[in-house]
């Protein structure tokens, strides 16, 4: 009985198994690296009050308790969330300016129950802890890792007037599924790989 093993196949089966075993691998890594993240802004909680640097991107804020002034809100947008009590609702988010030139900042100033709520919330100071503003980038660019960093924004401490109380800061909202993805991407790595031996061992059993 000839047991050749035929060449190309089985180089493809070992590029691709070896491509997995290094995507799980890899998942591995960024799970270690997400936890020392979260540790990070578990630890953000507990730090003194800054004021926000305004425009900032950087992630190493996120979960600050921070304050800042709106000088009035030039525009608005809502995104759909909960509040303090888990209810569903919309975010209202004010576009800040602050001052004659810079970048402004945002601020999440209630919850509102109708899409339709304009709030009558004209700025002022403001504090609450820093997080992401609502991901608008287009996927294709953050996959090709040309989007940019995410802009930052203040959740108020307080809600607006005729708005409901922001949820606060929730770690469970950064998502951590790396290590099921990595035992996912070691499972593919294997099944190729036994799915791959049966098929030669037939191949055999037929010459």
């Amino acid at each position: 009985m000839s047991r050749r093993v035929p060449v190309a196949p089985t180089v493809l089966v070992a590029l691709a198994v070896a491509l997995m075993v290094w995507l799980g691998a890899w998942q591995i890594h960024r799970l270690h690296w997400k936890e020392a993240l979260l540790a990070r802004y578990a630890a953000n909680q507990h730090l003194p009050t800054i004021a926000l640097p305004i425009g900032s991107t950087d992630d190493a804020l996120l979960f600050r308790h921070a304050t800042a002034f709106c000088l009035k809100p030039v525009s608005w947008s809502s995104e759909a969330g909960r509040d303090s009590r888990g209810r569903v609702g919309w975010r209202q988010i004010a576009h800040c300016a602050t001052g004659a030139e810079g970048p402004g900042f945002m601020v999440q100033v209630g919850i509102a129950t109708d899409p339709d709520t304009r709030p009558g919330w004209k700025g002022g100071p403001v504090s609450g802890f820093v997080t992401h503003a609502p991901e608008h980038r287009p996927l294709i660019a953050i996959a090709l890792g040309k989007a940019g960093p995410e802009p930052l924004m203040l959740v108020a401490d307080k809600p607006a007037p005729g708005l409901n109380a922001n949820s606060g800061p929730d770690l469970a909202t950064i998502p951590n599924n790396h290590l099921s993805y990595a035992v996912q991407w070691f499972l593919f790595a294997i099944v190729a790989a036994v799915i791959y031996a049966l098929a030669l061992r037939k191949r055999w059993r037929a010459g």
